[in-house]
């Protein structure tokens, strides 16, 4: 039985249709819901800012939290991002969380399948690649809420340069957004500083093209002096990358293999496809893509936004004319209302993260409640938990508010240093400690030690205190 001409055109933009829906709603939601978004301490301090910013109708000015730098200055540079993990904590607990990191993930999903869409007959590409990076990435703080708003901005850039225009001078109010909700607003300023050079190369115009793009530059310049911490805000990203401290945490490291084999992977894979199908893009964007590999290669932390722009401009240089799909207006209706009904269903579910060492509930509820208001020493990771309970720790994942002296000296003691352990006790007259269970460090200097009692274990970690 033949088939007609037009179910044969229709066969492919409904297995397009198909690839949309996986790309915009079932990937995004499967990995909202996903309890590995919480498997970092650092989830459950951003939401005790933000329940604090909620309590006191402020943002803090000294840190209400630790007692190691209770009182000292402490402004939260992402306070906008933690007021909306909070609201979603109190409005429906993890499943609120969870609903609020599904969002963005969509958000962020449609703005690149839709984009690869225009140009590209296997838009569900890009997505994969892009996710392979992000996926290890993928926890409720706040530099999953900027992820689409980092595609949005490459968005705006790439339709400016479209039309042959700067971009609108109310597109530079995304960057107050941006500049209080994560520090990677800076990169955004850069990728826009990259297309006014392309724009200026581009132009026989180029009094008018510096005019323009010179006017949304001061006008973006100007939006990210609208945060809490005013001009040191603005500079806090650059304060942060010289402290000396940052080879110790995980995401300020460089990228290695090991850690992150799956982002060389996929670097590997679009390497190879770049030189298969040899995509044409203007130099300046293949200097920006070189530059966020560049740092990529020398931060951990910029891995996602070197596989967020890559995916928004790489399809346009792999456009063919005969590649190109039927438009999509049908399908957008769909996405926006499968979205809707997946959001609220995902806040209508409860959900609980697992116990571990980023979430160590039951351990933390064996502890007497005598000690809880005494001085700890804690894990790390243990930290943001203990904020969220009501605990005061010793340190969390709040680095840059400790400086370099602290941090420093509490990587001895977490090493198992045990002079740096009773110098610590000494100064701040430790009385308790909450670490996890491993063979080395310090909870081998606990376990070993004659001036420490175990009174708690479980799997997340254990509880001494001093004799």
């Amino acid at each position: 039985m033949g088939v007609s001409a037009p179910e044969r055109a229709a066969e492919p933009r409904d297995r397009s249709s198909i690839g949309g829906l996986i790309a915009v709603l079932l990937i995004p939601a499967t990995l909202g819901s996903s309890a590995t978004i919480f498997n970092d301490g650092d989830v459950s301090w951003h939401i005790a800012t933000g329940q604090w910013i909620l309590d006191h109708a402020a943002i803090p000015r000294t840190d209400p939290f630790s007692f190691t730098w209770a009182g000292k200055p402490w402004v939260p540079i992402e306070w906008l991002a933690e007021l909306f993990y909070a609201g979603a904590y109190r409005l429906a607990g993890y499943g609120g969380v969870a609903a609020l990191v599904t969002a963005a993930l969509m958000a962020l999903h449609a703005l690149v399948y839709f984009r690869a869409r225009r140009f590209i007959g296997w838009a569900l590409l890009p997505i994969v690649m892009m996710d392979i990076v992000l996926v290890p990435m993928t926890l409720a703080r706040p530099h999953v809420l900027a992820w689409p708003i980092i595609a949005g901005w490459t968005l705006l850039m790439l339709r400016a340069r479209d039309q042959a225009r700067a971009p609108p001078l109310a597109a530079a109010l995304l960057m107050v957004v941006w500049a209080n909700l994560h520090g990677s607003y800076v990169l955004g300023l850069a990728i826009a500083a990259a297309f006014g050079l392309e724009a200026l190369i581009a132009s026989e115009n180029r009094a008018a093209v510096a005019r323009q793009w010179g006017l949304f530059g001061l006008a973006c310049a100007a939006a990210v002096l609208v945060n809490a911490n005013g001009l040191a805000g603005v500079l806090h990203p650059f304060r942060i990358a010289s402290l000396a401290m940052l080879p110790l945490i995980d995401e300020w490291k460089p990228s290695n293999f090991a850690v992150t084999p799956y982002f060389f992977v996929a670097t590997a894979v679009a390497l190879a496809l770049i030189a298969w199908k040899r995509p044409r893009l203007h130099p300046v964007r293949w200097l920006m893509l070189a530059g966020l590999l560049a740092l990529a290669l020398m931060q951990t932390r910029h891995q996602a936004v070197l596989a967020i722009v890559a995916a928004m401009i790489l399809p346009g240089g792999f456009a063919r004319a005969a590649d190109r799909p039927a438009a999509a207006r049908g399908l957008v209706g769909i996405a926006l209302g499968g979205a809707l009904a997946l959001v609220l269903a995902r806040l209508a579910m409860p959900l609980d993260p697992p116990e571990n060492e980023a979430n160590p509930w039951l351990l933390i509820a064996a502890v007497p409640p005598a000690l809880r208001s005494q001085p700890v020493i804690n894990a790390y990771t243990m930290g943001g938990p203990l904020i969220l309970k009501g605990i005061r720790p010793y340190i969390d994942g709040r680095g840059d508010m400790y400086g370099d002296d602290l941090v420093l000296g509490y990587a001895q003691i977490a090493h198992g240093d045990p002079v740096a352990l009773e110098q610590a006790v000494k100064r701040w007259d430790i009385r308790w400690a909450i670490v996890a269970n491993r063979p080395t460090g310090l909870s081998a200097l606990l376990a070993g030690s004659p001036d420490w009692r175990l009174i708690a274990r479980d799997s997340a970690g254990s509880v001494y205190v001093r004799r």
